[in-house]
């Protein structure tokens, strides 16, 4: 089993900005960019109880945003903080936007018997919250009950009608 080499990181000095106008140096431990900006790690000087009745110093860390709560320190260099950056989003993504979630969910309507009610896309604003999530051959199961129909709000008819009835029904001349 190999170990790796690589130093352990060493916290650099940074300004926090805490509640209440106040402002404490604190440890810089790392740096990660999310979608609406950055985190920065950073270790807050603290105390904690020790063995018997002693007090000894401690380090709190929690992630903050930058630059909204921290600000470099006079000639500090920040160059070696580790940092993770966001993974770029793939060209399907960048085209199409982020991925709507899978599964279909059905809203029963009043009435007796199986197959009244409407099927959507889990993520669609008339699905009833916590209604339990469909697979494919379920949703599928449902749309054919007579009395359901699918939402052509959320998509859900543009997604299921083809697999119904056939993919070659929009084609005929």
């Amino acid at each position: 089993m190999s170990t790796s080499s690589a130093p352990e990181p060493v916290p650099v000095p940074i300004r926090v900005l805490l509640p209440g106008d106040q402002a404490v140096v604190a440890h810089l431990w790392a740096k990660r960019q999310v979608r609406d900006g950055w985190l920065y790690e950073v270790g807050l000087p603290a105390y904690r109880n020790g063995p018997g009745d002693t007090v000894e110093p401690a380090e709190y860390r929690v992630w903050v945003r930058a630059p909204q709560h921290v600000r470099p320190l006079g000639a500090v260099s920040y160059d070696d903080v580790p940092v993770e950056y966001l993974e770029p989003p793939s060209l399907v993504e960048r085209e199409l936007g982020p991925r709507r979630p899978s599964g279909w969910v059905l809203a029963k309507a009043g009435g007796r018997g199986p197959g009244r009610g409407t099927v959507h896309a889990v993520d669609c604003a008339e699905a009833p919250v916590g209604a339990p999530v469909l697979t494919l051959d379920r949703a599928l199961d449902a749309a054919q009950q007579s009395g359901t129909r699918l939402c052509s709000l959320c998509g859900a008819a543009l997604e299921l009608d083809p697999v119904l009835k056939g993919f070659d029904a929009g084609f005929d001349s």
